[in-house]
């Protein structure tokens, strides 16, 4: 079905084109009546802006690039599909480029990339001091948001802070005070800030992180970490990761070298991606809303292009624990 026009819209409501112009474009100088016929007939015809031709008048761009990095994990593909969704509501296109957020020389290539066309803003996703430096080093005109270093509430603690915080909570209610921690690589910032909110909330309660490992985010790297753990496993009784993703992979390894969990071990990740309900057994894991955030950065940039209140009243929600059967209380 074709879609409505502006003329259809006047023709529907008894107005002038003009008048449903001027509604569109915020005036408000529009009497109440006719206001209310305007509006009533756009929810009739289903009218749908064109917000193409909006910016072609405003003279500015409805486009947005977007540096994405480590695509193929859970927890960034979330996101990216958040962003999407609230650029697509907001009127605008996500330019997508993938980039290796640890190779500066990769990330100033995509923005090379990016940067040959007219675009409104950036959003940079690499967690890693590596991008931020690239980007910063650009001395952009136009805005950049950051999927990182965004805080709650509260404002106390960051996203990957209070996931952290969350999985040493549980461990300590389950009764074990002796843990090992599987970090992500060291140059993502979320790496640190969950194995740090995991340390400090465990000390804290008493409790002592006898090991520290780390992989590279993928499933294969916490089986190989997994392993390495498994041959100390008599010094800790649970086992914190900072992704779903290495915590399937160790569950694997404990499982190869006869260890059971939770029985002999219990074992939490990070992110709860949909494949951990299924795993046997099923993993426990600290959920973040990664849709959620993706939407969130994306409001905030355009509320920056545009010259508005950011984020319209949203804030992240706090990470939460989601308790299956791979964590259980030291005894049971």
């Amino acid at each position: 079905m074709k879609s409505a026009t502006i003329y259809d819209v006047a023709e529907r409501a008894g107005v002038s084109h003009q008048t449903v112009s001027r509604y569109l474009s915020g005036f408000e100088g529009i009497r109440p009546n006719t206001r209310e016929k305007v509006e009533r007939a756009l929810a009739e015809l289903e009218y749908k802006p064109n917000s193409a031709a909006r910016f072609l008048r405003l003279r500015r761009t409805n486009r947005i690039g977007y540096l994405a990095d480590r695509m193929d994990q859970s927890g960034p593909s979330r996101t990216l599909v958040g962003a999407a969704a609230a650029a697509r509501e907001l009127g605008y296109v996500l330019d997508i480029v993938s980039i290796d957020g640890g190779d500066e020389a990769s990330v100033r290539e995509a923005l090379d990339v990016i940067l040959q066309d007219q675009i409104a803003g950036i959003v940079l996703s690499a967690q890693t001091q590596t991008g931020r430096a690239a980007v910063e080093d650009r001395e952009l005109s136009i805005p950049v948001a950051r999927d990182f270093d965004l805080r709650g509430a509260d404002g106390r603690e960051t996203l990957n802070s209070a996931a952290g915080r969350v999985a040493a909570e549980h461990l300590v209610a389950l009764g074990h005070r002796r843990a090992a921690y599987l970090a992500g690589p060291p140059v993502w910032t979320a790496s640190g800030e969950r194995r740090q909110g995991f340390s400090d909330a465990f000390i804290a309660a008493g409790g002592t992180v006898l090991v520290h490992d780390e992989g590279d985010w993928s499933a294969r790297s916490g089986y190989e970490a997994g392993a390495r753990l498994a041959r100390r496993a008599g010094e800790f009784t649970a086992i914190a990761v900072a992704n779903d993703s290495m915590a399937m992979g160790a569950l694997a390894a404990l499982s190869g070298a006869g260890i059971s969990v939770p029985d002999d071990m219990s074992i939490i990740g990070t992110d709860d991606a949909p494949e951990a309900e299924y795993m046997v057994p099923s993993l426990s894991s600290v959920a973040m809303d990664f849709a959620f955030e993706g939407r969130y950065v994306v409001s905030t940039l355009v509320a920056e292009i545009e010259g508005k209140q950011p984020h319209g009243g949203l804030t992240p929600p706090t990470p939460r624990l989601i308790q299956r059967r791979s964590t259980a209380p030291i005894g049971d």
